[in-house]
């Protein structure tokens, strides 16, 4: 097991987290490279310069690195949604995060999703881990979007927060499959339309439920 919390020798506790950190950035580099199925704890291990047997000490297995490696993400993304909800201008710090994650991350990062996501298709441990994170992120975004809306002078209708947060999460997912698979693929103008849907649902303008408005025909009377 990992040397516990020391007291007397704080250096112990910071090695092992180092250590753990080490792990976690060489499994993610191996995961990209060879693919999570085809990665073993022997790539690992050497990506990050140490033995297997090391290795074990902190990580028995494959899905315990991916746990800690989404409990690593989990942690960043709380501390991000905490700046954004402090922020004067809720959605310009959101759109600093969605231009931070979705287009200047490194494209491996795009890459490593799609391995979990594909691994998670026939592995129970991997389609849990991803299924409490996505939990997560739609709970936090319904969240913010429900702060926003609060900060209204007059109610909003309309704009369902739950739904709101699918919708922006299966956006996103698409964004980050482009940028695995196209190189050359410009994510910009994309965020920019996405930003543009979540101010239009937050200001009535849209219904993310995919509701037709009742004022507008739901098939337009051709031209004569």
């Amino acid at each position: 097991m990992p040397s516990q919390p020391n007291p007397a020798n704080p250096t112990r506790l910071d090695s092992a987290e180092e250590r753990r950190t080490r792990i976690l950035d060489a499994a993610e580099a191996c995961f990209v490279r060879h693919g999570f199925h085809r990665a073993t704890m022997q790539d690992v291990a050497a990506e990050a310069g140490m033995s297997p047997g090391n290795l074990y000490r902190y990580f028995p297995s494959k899905d315990a690195i991916v746990a800690g490696l989404a409990e690593r993400d989990r942690a960043a993304v709380a501390e991000d949604f905490s700046g954004i909800e402090t922020a004067p201008d809720l959605m310009q710090a959101f759109a600093a995060l969605a231009q931070r994650h979705l287009a200047e991350a490194p494209a491996e990062k795009a890459v490593l999703c799609l391995e979990m996501w594909a691994e998670a298709t026939r592995n129970p441990a991997m389609a849990a881990i991803c299924r409490d994170f996505e939990r997560e992120i739609a709970a936090r975004l319904s969240g913010l979007y429900r702060r926003q809306q609060a900060r209204a002078v007059q109610p909003i209708p309309g704009a369902d927060p739950e739904a709101l947060a699918r919708l922006v999460m299966v956006m996103a997912d698409g964004l980050l499959v482009r940028r695995a698979l196209s190189p050359d693929f410009a994510p910009g103008p994309v965020i920019d339309a996405m930003l543009t849907l979540i101010g239009a649902a937050l200001e009535g303008r849209f219904d993310p439920t995919g509701a037709v408005p009742s004022t507008l025909p739901s098939h337009p009377e051709p031209a004569r």
